[in-house]
């Protein structure tokens, strides 16, 4: 085995492997300041490989900003971050792209290319990363993740500016998983959603993520989200995350705007209603 092979067999990054760790996503000490503001400061975050990991925080604790130096469209002051054990934050900028069609984005409001179908959308990768496949199962591979984000298969002739606010995020969904990742990023995917509509979305990601062994990076300030499928939830704020763990686990936390969050009327709300679902799936005296 050749010295670059067997690095390869440590990271589990063959070129057709997956990633095989237990933390695609490690970042330690990272810094990010625009100008004289500081948006972070030695922050510090592991990812476990499998879980949907909510992220939250409030208004300028650099939500996304964390996330765009994860995917190298950020480059940070200072700190590393390693996906899929390799550094995202000392390699050039070419080395990086044999990482890329091992994750999936979503940005906020779909990020679409407007002059472009549904369809067309989702081939965008599929023509960066892989040229030679032919147009034929170019078209069959996008209108299949078409359908596998929940939107009809129709949709893949429309518009973006056919197409409602759900659909829209379903579409950025589909482009996200056209080239079958590892990783997902999913940024505000439920805001300006209806209550039902953020409900089938959230379903939709737990599903995708059982079916396909995804990990999931997930920004949200949905506190119904965060309950009804994040495994864990990491917390930004004072320039760092404050904390990581599961709901009951940050429950126990000292920090103001953790008891705010998930003990203001919103949080208590989100627990009633994760209390009630629960309750109806299992009834008291239930296989008694």
């Amino acid at each position: 085995m050749s010295e670059e092979e067997s690095e390869r067999e440590t990271k589990g990054l063959g070129r057709y492997e997956r990633f095989r760790g237990d933390h695609p996503i490690v970042v330690e000490g990272l810094v990010n300041r625009f100008g004289d503001q500081t948006i972070h400061e030695d922050l510090s975050l592991t990812v476990n490989r499998g879980e949907i990991l909510g992220v939250v925080g409030g208004s300028g604790t650099g939500k996304s900003v964390l996330m765009r130096s994860i995917i190298g469209l950020q480059t940070p002051n200072a700190g590393q971050i390693e996906v899929f054990g390799r550094s995202i934050t000392d390699a050039e900028p070419d080395e990086n792209l044999g990482l890329r069609n091992r994750w999936g984005v979503l940005f906020q409001g779909g990020a679409l290319f407007s002059t472009l179908t549904v369809g067309e959308n989702v081939e965008v990768p599929l023509k960066q990363f892989y040229p030679d496949i032919q147009p034929q199962l170019l078209h069959e591979i996008a209108r299949y993740k078409v359908v596998m984000s929940g939107l009809p298969e129709e949709a893949a002739s429309k518009y973006p500016s056919e197409l409602s606010g759900g659909m829209k995020k379903r579409a950025g969904l589909a482009r996200a998983l056209a080239l079958d990742p590892e990783l997902l990023f999913l940024d505000e995917p439920t805001a300006g959603l209806d209550p039902i509509g953020a409900a089938k979305f959230d379903r939709l990601t737990r599903e995708l993520q059982q079916t396909l062994g995804l990990t999931v990076f997930l920004i949200t300030h949905d506190l119904d989200t965060l309950y009804e499928i994040c495994d864990r939830v990491a917390v930004l704020a004072d320039r760092q995350v404050i904390a990581v763990g599961t709901i009951p686990e940050l429950l126990e936390t000292d920090h103001p705007w953790i008891d705010e969050y998930f003990n203001g009327p919103r949080g208590r709300a989100a627990r009633e209603s994760k209390t009630r679902a629960e309750t109806m799936d299992n009834p008291p005296g239930d296989g008694a």
